[in-house]
C-alpha cells in the first residue's frame, strides 16, 4: 500500500497559530501546478510499488484551487500510477470555500473523502487566531458536503484555544457531534515559536489555558467522542466504524508515500526526503531540472525511533513481535523494561505482545516516548 501527498501551500490569510510552510500569494497557483505535475513524472519510480491506495490534498488550503487545476494534477497522477479502484482521495478545505456552487463544480473529480478545517464554531475563538470563516459558515459547509453526497466527513477541532473553558469547549463538541459527521481530528493548541499566537503569548496579550485544564478538555473530548461511537484510533483521531482515515494510518503503519509539492515529505522505506520549502525555489528548481530536495538513509536507530513514536500514539500500540523480528530481542526486552515502571501504574498496558497508552497514559505521552527511543 502507496499514498500520494500533494501540499498546496496556499491559505487566503495566515492563521495565528500556524507554522506550517504555507503563503498568501495564489497568483503562484498556476506555475505551481504546473511544477507538481513535471515532480509526478521525475518520481515516477520513488516508491517501492506502481500501486496507489490514498491521495490526499494537504496545505495551506488546498480548495483555493480551481477544480481545472484538480483534474490537470489528477490526470498526471493516474498517467503516472495505478491508482486502486477504491482508493482513498481526500482534500482539505475551509469551511468558506465549500459553498453549494464549490461541490458542483467539482463533481466530476474524484474526491471521495473531504477534511473541513473548522477548528471552533465560536465566533469569537475564530477571530482571535485569524481564521476567515465563522461559525455559520462551519456548519452550512458541513450540511453542503453531505448534500453534494459526500459520506465521509472529517472535521478539525482545537482545544485549549485562549479564553476557552470547559464549558466552551463541551459546546463545541456538542455542535460537532449533531452534525452526523464520520471523522473527527482534534488537537491541544500549542505555541509554536515564530508564530503570532506565540508572540501575543509573550507580550501577555493573551491568556493561555493551564495544563490541567488541558487535559480536562482532552479527557472529555474521549468521552464524549466514546459515548456517540467514536473509535479513539489515534491520540488525536477519533472514527466512526470503517471510516479510519487510510492515508494518515498509513504514515501510522510506516507504509511508503510520496510527497509533492514545497516543503512536502516523502518516504519509501529505505529513507527520508523533503522538498525545498518555498514556492520560487521548487518551482524554480523543477523548471531548470535542478535538485528541489534533500534526503536521508536512516540509520538501524532512527527506524527503531520512528516506529516506536508513531505506533505508541495508536490505539494499537507497539506491537513487540515486530521488533522483535525487525530489530532483535535485545530491543524489544529493553522496550519492555522502559515501560515497566508505566504499566505499574497503568499509563500503559501491556496485553497480545502490544504496548498501547491508557487514556491516563495519553496525558503523558511526550514523558513515555522520551524514555523509549534511542539516543
Amino acid at each position: 500500500m502507496s499514498g500520494i501527498y500533494i501540499h498546496i501551500p496556499f491559505c487566503k490569510k495566515r492563521c495565528t497559530y500556524c507554522d506550517f510552510y504555507t503563503e498568501v500569494a495564489p497568483k503562484h497557483i498556476p506555475r505551481l501546478v504546473e511544477a507538481i505535475c513535471k515532480e509526478i513524472e521525475i518520481r515516477a519510480d520513488y516508491l517501492p510499488s506502481n500501486q496507489i491506495d490514498t491521495i490526499y490534498f494537504g496545505g495551506g488550503t488546498p480548495s483555493v484551487l480551481k477544480p481545472e487545476q484538480f483534474a490537470v494534477i489528477f490526470k498526471a497522477i493516474y498517467a503516472t500510477f495505478t491508482v486502486s479502484d477504491d482508493a482513498e482521495i481526500t482534500f482539505e478545505a475551509n469551511p468558506d470555500d465549500l459553498t453549494v456552487l464549490f461541490f458542483e463544480s467539482i463533481q466530476s473529480l474524484p474526491f471521495n473523502r473531504i477534511s473541513i478545517g473548522i477548528q471552533s464554531f465560536d465566533d469569537e475563538d475564530l477571530k482571535r487566531i485569524n481564521r476567515r470563516h465563522n461559525g455559520n459558515q462551519a456548519v452550512n459547509a458541513v450540511k453542503n458536503a453531505q448534500n453534494a453526497g459526500f459520506g465521509n466527513i472529517s472535521i478539525d477541532l482545537i482545544y485549549g484555544l485562549p479564553y476557552q473553558t470547559i464549558e466552551k469547549w463541551e459546546k463545541q463538541l456538542d455542535t460537532a457531534l449533531g452534525l452526523d459527521i464520520e471523522h473527527i481530528s482534534s488537537y491541544g493548541l500549542t505555541y509554536e515559536e515564530g508564530t503570532k499566537l506565540w508572540e501575543q503569548r509573550e507580550k501577555a496579550e493573551i491568556i493561555p489555558v493551564d495544563d490541567d485544564t488541558m487535559n480536562e478538555m482532552y479527557l472529555l473530548l474521549v468521552k464524549k467522542l466514546k459515548q456517540k461511537g467514536f473509535d479513539a484510533y489515534e491520540i488525536s483521531n477519533f472514527a466512526q466504524n470503517g471510516f479510519r482515515s487510510r492515508h494518515n494510518s498509513s504514515y501510522w503503519k510506516q507504509q511508503p508515500y510520496i510527497g509533492l509539492g514545497p516543503s512536502a515529505h516523502s518516504y519509501n522505506i529505505t529513507g527520508r526526503q523533503w522538498n525545498v520549502a518555498s514556492i520560487s525555489d521548487y518551482t524554480f528548481a523543477i523548471e531548470n531540472k535542478m535538485e528541489f530536495y534533500e534526503k536521508e538513509n536512516l540509520t538501524f536507530f532512527e527506524k527503531f525511533n520512528d516506529y516506536v513514536m508513531v505506533s505508541i500514539r495508536t490505539a494499537e500500540g507497539i506491537d513487540l513481535e515486530y521488533i522483535e523480528r525487525e530489530f532483535g530481542s535485545e530491543f524489544m526486552n529493553e522496550c519492555i523494561e522502559n515501560c515497566r515502571h508505566y504499566i505499574d501504574s497503568l499509563h500503559i498496558n501491556l496485553s497480545n505482545n502490544r504496548l498501547s497508552l491508557t487514556t491516563s497514559g495519553v496525558l503523558i505521552s511526550n514523558q513515555i516516548l522520551t524514555e523509549l527511543m534511542k539516543v
